[in-house]
């Protein structure tokens, strides 16, 4: 469980670091912002689960590699 709360963190500060970046970016970012902001929220509600899930933490850590790229795809966008 410590992997799956370290990829959060490190996907936390990923996140607030596009935060900024992303008032000043195109419409298309915006648009992809949304959807990982979804994403994101989706996952915070997974890592609160049964932690001993093994499919939960399984689906957790697929969706956290998902925003992983989806925020170094936004980053090099803008």
């Amino acid at each position: 469980m410590a992997d799956l709360e370290h990829l959060l963190a490190d996907l936390k500060q990923k996140r607030d670091e596009l935060a900024v970046q992303i008032k000043l970016g195109s419409m298309e970012a915006k648009q992809e912002w949304e959807k990982l902001e979804k994403k994101f929220e989706e996952l915070r509600a997974k890592s609160h689960l049964d932690k001993t899930a093994e499919d939960v933490r399984e689906a957790a850590a697929l969706l956290g590699e998902e925003l992983k790229k989806g925020y170094e795809r936004l980053k090099k966008a803008l």
